[in-house]
């Protein structure tokens, strides 16, 4: 049986952190819901600084400009938007390219609609370049991830370059900013199309 010495008492440098920690959660948390109530213009650090009962000073402590808090609010929902997007696919039984598309849309749509706040940073045309790097990035990710299971799938044909799927994933990115711009929670007809453009696409490469 392993033996656990007693724990020691915790140092004051380690308090620190913790609460350096919280305060970071803190600002994340207040940033997010002021851009979901409020929208993209209305989340600068003063503000989100209040929101979060954090001194506007002690915010310039931690982040450095407003992208930056932008930028960390964004790799928080990639993140779990990742999770459920990979869990959908593993999941679920995909018989046709189709499937494997919608697969994707399925579980992006659904969190975006309950994350406003995401939506508000994926697709603001205001944003700092590097969320918009950090969104092509996941998208490229995502593409390839796609592409590799529709090869080994054989729903399209072995020869298919990866920009095929790469092409798929602008387009229909695209087509999501559009469903976005003509309502809070995703315009279903303008989805709808964006399923409809991607699925006849990617089939003109069917083996």
């Amino acid at each position: 049986m392993i033996e656990f010495a007693a724990q020691a008492p915790a140092r004051p440098d380690a308090v620190l952190q913790k609460r350096g920690i919280e305060r970071v959660h803190a600002i994340l948390d207040a940033g997010e819901a002021i851009l979901a109530e409020h929208g993209y213009e209305a989340a600068t650090l003063k503000a989100i600084g209040e929101r979060a009962g954090i001194p506007i000073a002690s915010v310039y402590h931690y982040f450095a400009d407003r992208h930056q808090v932008d930028l960390a609010i964004l790799q928080r929902h990639l993140h779990a938007l990742d999770e459920d997007v990979r869990a959908a696919v593993e999941s679920r039984t995909i018989a046709t390219m189709a499937d494997g598309v919608d697969a994707i849309i399925d579980p992006m749509l659904t969190y975006f609609r309950a994350h406003p706040s995401c939506v508000e940073l994926w697709f603001s045309h205001q944003r700092d370049q590097s969320l918009t790097e950090l969104v092509q990035q996941y998208d490229d990710e995502t593409a390839l991830m796609l592409w590799e299971f529709a090869i080994d799938r054989g729903f399209l044909r072995q020869d298919t370059p990866l920009l095929v799927m790469q092409l798929a994933f602008e387009a229909g990115s695209r087509l999501f900013d559009s469903a976005f711009r003509r309502s809070p929670k995703g315009d279903d007809t303008t989805i709808a199309e964006a399923r409809r453009m991607v699925h006849s696409y990617l089939s003109t490469y069917a083996p």
